[in-house]
């Protein structure tokens, strides 16, 4: 076991197993799923409740991804700490005590209050009773979020580099329904799984179907950019005309755990299994597509042979398109 924690422990780097029999170009990433909260975060809003920020145990649904010749990265630090899906210009200036000295381009997550650093939980709580300095801002900068991102970059190109393609795979926890922050309204189910890749520009078309055909013959349901699209993890490192894939994929929580103590549920060892066999056809594709593999047939691998017969999910909600676009 390679496991790498880094000295900033803004992040866990687990590499492949080098008991694989090879290597893959397969990036996973958990920005959300950190737990561990910095003492210097000094919030008012009750610690439960701002867990719900959390992509909890994400981290651990994904783990099996270094077996199967993947790289893992998971953040220690916590979302509403410093959101590492957020673009650096994404500055909330309501939230400072004094002017940014940088450059800010504020987005429609910003204006609800959950930018770069969160104003507001998704609920419309108030994290503090103060605003925060720019040193502040800047330290979880340079603490939390820059480690994080160099690591998902470095591990991004390294693999392209050797490999002349990569797919990332940007990985997120959503709430079963919609908030009152969500941009389809409150109150809306979700669906199983929605992947985004960010309206087909950050990974080819034929990568996003592969996906949610997978999820499918599982027995999931899966919606397409709808309400999520991906945000800045798989926008900043993918150019798909250059082999380097990203897509972003939510988890509906009813699936594994409760939304309320934070709590894996009775599923959740089903739903890991799951994923690890997702894991297992993503490695699988990326190694027959990889430039020079394209002989699909004859590469070892035995793909799509599920068993439905214990993938019955027809008891969870198939939400239907409202229309709304968001992200994540």
């Amino acid at each position: 076991m390679s496991t790498v924690i880094q000295p900033s422990l803004a992040y866990v780097l687990t590499a492949p197993r080098t008991t694989h029999d090879h290597d893959v170009p397969v990036v996973f990433d958990s920005p959300h799923s950190g737990t561990r909260y910095p003492t210097d975060f000094h919030h008012i809003v009750d610690p439960l409740m701002l867990r719900s920020a959390e992509d909890t145990h994400v981290d651990a649904l994904f783990a099996a991804a270094p077996d199967l010749g993947a790289t893992l990265i998971a953040a220690n630090f916590p979302r509403s700490y410093i959101d590492a899906n957020r673009s650096l210009l994404d500055i909330d200036a309501a939230l400072l005590d004094t002017a940014w000295p940088g450059p800010i381009n504020a987005s429609r997550k910003t204006e609800k209050g959950i930018g770069l650093v969160w104003r507001l939980l998704d609920t419309g709580e108030a994290i503090y009773d103060r605003k925060l300095s720019v040193a502040e801002v800047q330290a979880r900068i340079a603490n939390c979020y820059a480690p994080y991102h160099k690591a998902v970059r470095d591990a991004i190109n390294g693999a392209h580099k050797h490999y002349g393609a990569v797919w990332h795979v940007n990985c997120h926890s959503m709430p079963a329904t919609s908030s009152v922050i969500s941009e389809e309204g409150p109150g809306i189910q979700r669906a199983d799984f929605v992947l985004g890749d960010r309206d087909g520009t950050s990974c080819s078309p034929a990568f996003t179907t592969f996906i949610a055909v997978v999820l499918k013959e599982m027995g999931y349901n899966v919606k397409i950019n709808d309400p999520y699209k991906g945000v800045e993890l798989v926008r900043a490192y993918s150019d798909p005309l250059e082999n380097k894939h990203s897509i972003q994929i939510e988890i509906n929580r009813r699936l594994y755990m409760s939304e309320q103590t934070r709590e894996p549920n009775d599923n959740f060892s089903k739903l890991q299994q799951d994923i690890t066999r997702l894991i297992e056809e993503i490695a699988a594709y990326a190694h027959d597509n990889m430039p020079g593999h394209q002989h699909h047939h004859d590469c070892g691998h035995d793909h799509h042979h599920h068993d439905h017969s214990h993938h019955d999910h027809s008891g969870h909600g198939h939400p239907h398109g409202t229309g709304h676009k968001h992200d994540h």
